[in-house]
Parts: C-alpha cells; sequence; structure tokens
C-alpha cells in the first residue's frame, strides 16, 4: 500500500484578519464661497450628510466640521464641497480619525473626576 506524503503536508489556510474596529472621522475646514453665492453653498454643504456650518461671513467664508466614517467618506464630502458652484477655495484646518470607542471614551478633568 502506498503511502501519501501530500496529505500530511498540508498547511492550515491562513485566518481571515480580523474587521477593523468602527472609526470616526472628524475635520474642520475655512470655506470661501462667492458672497453672492453664500446662501446655495451654506444649503449644499449642510445637505452633506456629516457636516455643520459653525459660522459665516458676509464675505463668504465658512467654518465647516464635517464627520465620517472612513477616510474615504471624509475625502469625498470634502471634495463635495471644494467642487461646489460658488465655492472659490477650502482649507483643511483640522483633521483627526481614531475608533469609534476611543472617541466615546470619558475623559476626566485634571483633578481626577
Amino acid at each position: 500500500m502506498k503511502h501519501d506524503e501530500s496529505a500530511s503536508l498540508a498547511v492550515p489556510a491562513p485566518a481571515a484578519p480580523a474587521p477593523a474596529p468602527p472609526e470616526l472621522h472628524i475635520a474642520s475646514l475655512v470655506v470661501h464661497a462667492l458672497p453672492h453665492r453664500l446662501p446655495d453653498v451654506r444649503a449644499a454643504i449642510s445637505a452633506i450628510a456629516g457636516s455643520d456650518i459653525h459660522g459665516a461671513s458676509d464675505t463668504g467664508k465658512l467654518v465647516v466640521t464635517l464627520e465620517a466614517p472612513t477616510t474615504d467618506d471624509m475625502m469625498a464630502r470634502i471634495s463635495e464641497i471644494q467642487r461646489l458652484d460658488g465655492v472659490l477655495a477650502s482649507a483643511l484646518v483640522y483633521q483627526h480619525a481614531d475608533t469609534l470607542a476611543a472617541m466615546n471614551e470619558e475623559i476626566g478633568d485634571v483633578h481626577g473626576s
């Protein structure tokens, strides 16, 4: 009887990588729009998921924050703002990403409470 050595050399298939934990991406932008297009630009930004306008000037500058679940989603939202009719420029001021669990951790104050 012949012994099949290939059966004893079988290597187990590698385990699938564990799924990445959910993330939260936060960014803030200064958006400069044509002043006469400001109402339309504000409305368009407000329609973008995860967007919030914190302030605007009569000269067409807006302070905007964005939240997104992934880097790709964040980049798509920033690009969408940059391509809006009436937007002259946008500047990324702040960007942070972390796991959703870390972002929801309660942080004590300097007195330990």
